[in-house]
């Protein structure tokens, strides 16, 4: 009976250790501002008076109904209040090892422990009284929750300061509750994406002490109806879910089996969609980012800025990932701590590769691959996301859409022999050639750390890996269709044109040889900037090389950069890579610390078609499709989508071409008969960019709509007949003649231009 009660004694205690308790509940009264004016950033601290402020209790805000505490907003509909501020001051005298922020809001929230910012939602960086929240996707109705280290608070009182801003100055409501609750645990890191495939994720976290487990989710925030447990106690939490749905939204909440630890509507991610598939891929690009410089912080925020609202659906790392050698808590202040705070980390799937910091960490690291590297991040060696297995976590490859990429290893050594990248019977170069030959992508992207072509802050004609590197194994991806090479490691940024059989030092470089366009790619409408083409069919006519290793600082350079080879180089400011890729077009912009795009290059695959069309006429209609993604000018001049519907009566040819007349597809309609139809009852609509024409040996009755931008023409050696529910829409070019089929003689006509 004893041991009963001791081991009843034992749960409750359990449970009221890692019970939570309220801080601030909903309900509570609040102090708030709603008179449009700008409290700069004093109003968040603990001295601030707040005495001629309103107060009411939570929820509060306006236009929904279920407020507690209306606030104002200036009166105008036209033209309201953008941000509301609020406060509370709570007294704490004893400090929990941690706390559980919970919060509505509507459209954007930054919240403030004693004047440091905790927690931000649909909100850009620093904002003031006049930035607008960026998105308003729960219309507040969705409790957000985070947890804030007990660092950020104070034993006695404490000020919680948040501001609400609203998406526009005409948004019909705005919401705001807030509770606050004592907790047991940190997520010290993360939460970070692993191994994400069209049908899993793999979520890891560190927690400040051990706890259990526990990932919610589902495709919607407010519905989180399934999870994935582990009671086991770890402060490294590592989740696999699976049974997932391609290309598809889920949003999720990390924490244990008994709390949530972090739950925002920033918590999402979209699966990869099927291998092969066309969808647009958005991928960011830092190398050499962890520093935990101001370089790093502003590099992260201008690259936010500028995406928007815009899905990251991957993010590559080039190495030196956690200066200066690589150590964990180095990772942990350089790396994670700068960046999970932001939607990146919390929503990109992250591929890494490793540079020379990242093998510091141990003296035997080199050989052994016993860093943090290998520990923080899990490694898709065993072809879990696509391509040939590796079997070994220094280097891999993997499938997303219709993109191939490789990460590869170019500092650590292997242990057949201390075999090293470069050496051209080494394990990794074995099953490089073996990957490239079984791959089928669309595109292919190589990445690592030391490029082949640099006179950044490192040289590539005197240091052995960078001058071995572009000796033994550039000409073995020349061999494939690879079509990118990014490497970091030289902080600055460097790209070349597209380029080919350059091996040897920066003075043997000749661009007459070596680069088989003078284009600089950019794609602007500037001299000579068409994008650079390629064709899958074909040997490999060239390769990309970007050194993009200024994520985290931009420094020093060599005495005769720029190098030769790199057709644009910059080291003035930081940056990172931005590369969007859909079907057969892959664009690339830098982007520095200060916002500006100062490079941009295009590339093409499988464009400036020539096709041959065989039919006989009058029998369908025939849909042209442009082989590119961009702009375009069809004949006949008004036609600028990218696919025509024609119906050609004789053999006709049709040129499509974009603004910049880069590009032109042409499309060759021969007719192998002159079918002459008796009779066309029409009551299908027309698509807006058609050019038809209808012939009939006898009439043509008509009944369709004709949708603006069309231009048709309608032929009958006896009557053409417009019909009720007859209507060419404004714009539509539009004739009907009484003159049969072709080479018949007119004998009248009426012509209808709708105004």
């Amino acid at each position: 009976m004893i041991a009963r009660y001791y081991t009843l004694f034992l749960c409750l205690l359990a449970m009221s250790v890692f019970a939570q308790t309220p801080v601030i509940s909903s309900g509570q009264s609040w102090k708030y501002l709603d008179n449009g004016t700008d409290q700069g950033t004093v109003w968040r601290g603990v001295g601030f008076n707040d005495a001629s402020w309103a107060s009411g209790p939570s929820q509060l805000g306006y236009g929904d109904g279920d407020e507690a505490t209306v606030v104002g907003y200036g009166g105008n509909a036209s033209n309201k209040y953008i941000t509301t501020y609020f406060r509370k001051t709570v007294s704490i005298s004893s400090l929990s090892t941690s706390y559980l922020l919970r919060i509505k809001r509507d459209d954007g929230v930054a919240v403030y422990v004693n004047g440091v910012e905790v927690f931000r939602d649909n909100l850009a960086a620093s904002p003031n009284y006049q930035t607008l929240a960026t998105n308003a996707t729960d219309d507040g109705n969705t409790w957000l929750e985070t947890s804030i280290s007990a660092s950020n608070f104070q034993v006695g009182n404490n000020v919680v300061a948040v501001e609400i801003h609203q998406t526009a100055i005409t948004s019909s409501d705005i919401s705001f509750d807030c509770e606050l609750l004592t907790s047991s645990y940190t997520v010290s890191r993360g939460p970070y994406l692993q191994m994400g495939t069209s049908n899993s994720m793999q979520i890891r976290w560190r927690t400040n002490v051990a706890s259990t487990t526990k990932v919610s989710y589902g495709t919607s925030a407010a519905n989180l109806g399934s999870s994935v447990s582990d009671a086991t106690l770890t402060t490294e939490h590592i989740v696999n879910l699976s049974g997932l749905s391609p290309n598809t939204q889920y949003y999720y909440s990390i924490g244990t089996t008994t709390e949530v630890l972090q739950g925002t509507a920033q918590n999402y991610f979209l699966t990869a969609p099927v291998i092969g598939t066309e969808k647009k891929t958005r991928v960011w690009v830092t190398g050499d980012c962890g520093t935990g410089t101001t370089t790093q912080t502003a590099v992260k925020n201008k690259f936010l800025e500028y995406v928007g609202n815009q899905y990251i659906d991957l993010w590559l790392l080039l190495g030196d990932n956690a200066y200066s050698s690589g150590l964990d808590s180095e990772y942990q202040t350089n790396f994670f701590q700068p960046y999970q705070n932001d939607r990146i980390m919390k929503q990109t799937v992250l591929f890494p590769t490793p540079g020379n910091h990242d093998y510091y960490a141990t003296g035997t690291a080199q050989q052994d691959h016993i860093t943090p590297y290998y520990s923080n991040f899990s490694l898709p060696s065993n072809a879990e996301v696509g391509g040939v297995a590796s079997n070994h976590k220094e280097y891999y490859s993997y499938n997303y859409a219709n993109i191939h990429f490789v990460s590869l290893d170019s500092y650590g050594t292997e242990t057949a022999n201390n075999y090293r990248i470069y050496d051209a019977t080494s394990p990794q170069i074995t099953w490089l050639k073996a990957d490239l030959a079984a791959n089928t992508q669309k595109w292919t992207i190589l990445y690592w750390h030391h490029p082949p072509y640099t006179m950044g802050s490192h040289n590539s004609d005197t240091e052995n890996e960078l001058k071995f590197i572009r000796q033994n194994v550039v000409p073995i991806l020349e061999q494939y269709k690879v079509d990118l090479v990014l490497c970091g490691h030289s902080h600055n940024y460097e790209r070349s044109r597209l380029m080919k059989g350059h091996t040897g030092l920066e003075p043997s470089f000749n661009a007459s040889i070596h680069n088989p366009t003078s284009s600089s790619g950019k794609y602007d409408g500037s001299p000579d900037s068409c994008p650079y083409i390629k064709t899958s069919s074909l040997p490999n006519t060239g390769i990309m090389y970007v050194v993009a290793g200024s994520a985290g600082w931009a420094t020093s350079t060599q005495a005769t950069y720029p190098h030769d080879a790199m057709y644009f180089s910059h080291t003035a400011n930081g940056g990172s890579l931005y590369l969007e890729i859909e079907a057969n077009r892959l664009d690339a912009k830098w982007i520095a610390d200060d916002e500006v795009i100062r490079d941009k290059f295009t590339m093409m695959k499988d464009v400036n078609l020539k096709q041959t069309i065989t039919q006989s006429t009058n029998l369908s209609n025939i849909t042209l499709n442009a082989s590119w993604i961009g702009d375009y000018t069809w004949p006949n001049g008004g036609f600028t989508s990218r696919s025509l519907v024609v119906s050609p009566i004789n053999n006709t040819q049709y040129i499509v071409k974009d603004g910049a007349e880069c590009l032109a597809d042409t499309f060759l309609i021969q007719i192998t008969t002159q079918n002459c139809q008796q009779a066309w009852n029409l009551s299908s609509a027309i698509t807006a960019n058609s050019l038809l024409k209808y012939e009939a040996g006898q009439s043509i009755s008509a009944s369709n709509l004709i949708n603006a931008g069309a231009d048709v023409r309608y032929k009958a050696a006896n009557n053409v007949m417009l019909l009720p529910g007859f209507q060419a829409q404004s714009g539509v070019k539009f004739s009907a003649s009484i003159t049969g089929c072709t080479n018949a003689n007119a004998r009248t006509s009426v012509d209808k231009r709708s105004p």
